[in-house]
């Protein structure tokens, strides 16, 4: 396995987990009330597109050619960070004003 390949495996692997917490943070928007309902849609709205745009970047990473895929790395690494830190801040915060 190429190291492409194993790094696309790993960050796939990472975002299955961010869509695991993105769901259960969905989730939770059924028990809160209704001006809390309006905002906790924001944040969901934001969560998801970060998460799509990330994912639409690792798989232009997966489809580069090997001498190109390094470039691109470094624009997965910066969406997968903002991603899993808008993600870990917004469940935190949310957790603190409504559990």
């Amino acid at each position: 396995m190429s190291t492409k390949e194993a790094y696309k495996q790993k960050i796939d692997a990472e975002l299955d987990l961010v869509q695991a917490k993105l769901d259960w943070f969905k989730a939770q928007g059924v028990v809160i009330t209704a001006d809390a309902r309006i905002k906790h849609a924001k944040h969901v709205e934001e969560l998801e597109q970060k998460f799509h745009a990330t994912k639409a970047k690792l798989s232009e990473l997966g489809e580069a050619d090997e001498h190109v895929w390094e470039q691109l790395k470094d624009g997965v690494e910066d969406m997968w960070g903002t991603l899993q830190s808008t993600l870990e801040n917004t469940v935190a915060t949310f957790k603190e004003e409504h559990v």
